[in-house]
């Protein structure tokens, strides 16, 4: 009987689903790897149970119980890796919080507003230097509103950099009930700045409300719109979406919120009611836009700024100089664009606090990054993320090397 061929020997191999292994032949080396596929859907993919660390666990524990916080998410991130993803507390009466709860991000939306500026430029729409109003503006429908031309040198970056000429005293505008967004800017608009445009700067919530109007208008789309298909859509995080103002307008899978017991109840901020938690109803959240509107999970926060680091593997939706743009570090008087701070060694920082959530994101030199969002308002406000990013150093001094080495952002 004629014995059979290598090649027939091979064939048999495959078509009966077996191996076949030549000694001393190895795969050619121009072969290229698989790709990396990355989890298209991260807040369903990921559970409590997939990250345990108890002694840490408890750390983080006994902080939201000092607090009184009924519930938070924690993601912590290496290197563009998704190191450790997990809820804790109560999302609502019934529900454990996970980590793909969304929650309120507060002033955190404002780094999303940044990048979707930086995207803007990046396609030669605008640029940094772009004024806002005059002729040029790109919100010159509204100059008629205007009596102090020092509203004519505003550009986008001092409404990034908060050095538009805005106050918040007195009361904060975007918070102040106004019947209508045109009511607001008439009324704003028509003020006189409080300093010229880029010689100081002032925490601005209108600025950031004033950027997600010239997003609206440069693209063309619904600000929400523009921001999912070209920022959350290509970084693959799926659950941003603007947020609601009563309990009853909240998403599926989203965190309720909680103020102290001793808070005081207030009217709501339309009219339609004469007590209402300041958390639902005290604030128009939903109008404030890029400033303060938007909820998401700590995890595809942390896949966000993977992609606007400047590093790898995960995939940066911003070229190197729009990074560079975001985090050059002036001096500890300038606000950096959409963070708060970026220190040169790496160190960056992005807070978020409002009336029933509180968020903080730190990047380090080392190139972690820890997220926690609460669902609680602490009685410090602000000033609570102080205390969040205490509780960071202490966890990364206790825990960094305990810390699972993998990639939760992976298939």
């Amino acid at each position: 009987m004629k014995k059979a061929g290598p090649i027939l020997l091979l064939l048999a191999a495959l078509l009966g689903g077996g191996s076949l292994l030549l000694k001393g032949h190895r795969s050619s080396p121009d072969v290229p790897a698989p790709p990396v596929v990355w989890k298209d859907s991260l807040n369903r993919s990921l559970t409590n149970e997939m990250s345990s660390l108890p002694r840490m666990d408890a750390v983080v524990d006994s902080f939201l119980n000092f607090w009184s916080i009924h519930g938070a998410s924690l993601a912590v991130s290496r290197n563009d890796s998704l190191l450790y993803a997990r809820g804790y507390g109560m999302a609502d009466s019934q529900t454990p919080m996970t980590p793909g709860t969304t929650l309120r991000l507060a002033s955190v939306s404002k780094l999303l507003t940044a990048v979707g500026i930086m995207r803007l430029q990046e396609q030669g729409k605008l640029f940094l230097e772009t004024p806002v109003f005059g002729p040029l503006g790109v919100l010159n429908q509204y100059d008629s509103y205007i009596h102090d031309e020092n509203y004519y040198l505003i550009t986008v970056e001092h409404l990034l950099r908060h050095q538009a000429g805005f106050t918040a005293r007195g009361g904060d505008p975007v918070f102040s009930p106004y019947p209508s967004l045109d009511a607001l800017l008439r009324k704003q608009l028509g003020r006189r700045l409080y300093f010229e445009p880029g010689t100081w700067q002032e925490y601005s919530n209108l600025g950031f409300l004033l950027l997600s109007l010239i997003i609206e208008k440069v693209s063309g789309k619904p600000y929400e719109t523009f921001m999912q298909e070209e920022v959350f859509g290509p970084a693959l995080c799926r659950d941003f979406r603007i947020a609601g103002n009563y309990l009853e307008d909240r998403h599926p899978g989203e965190s309720r919120y909680y103020m102290q017991p001793d808070a005081e109840r207030c009217a709501s901020f339309d009219g339609r009611f004469a007590s209402v938690e300041k958390c639902y109803g005290g604030n128009d959240i939903a109008g404030s836009k890029g400033a303060g509107g938007w909820t998401g999970s700590a995890p595809e926060l942390a896949r966000l700024v993977a992609c606007i680091d400047g590093t790898g593997p995960v995939e940066d939706i911003l070229d190197p100089f729009s990074v560079r743009q975001m985090t050059t570090w002036y001096d500890p008087d300038t606000f950096s664009l959409g963070w708060n701070d970026t220190k040169p060694d790496g160190e960056w920082t992005r807070s978020g606090s409002f009336s029933g959530t509180q968020a903080l994101i730190k990047t380090y030199p080392d190139g972690e990054c820890w997220i926690l969002v609460c669902n609680t308002s602490a009685w410090r406000g602000s000033r609570f993320a102080h205390n969040i990013a205490a509780l960071f150093k202490d966890l990364r001094n206790r825990f960094s090397g305990d810390l699972p080495r993998r990639d939760l952002f992976r298939q």
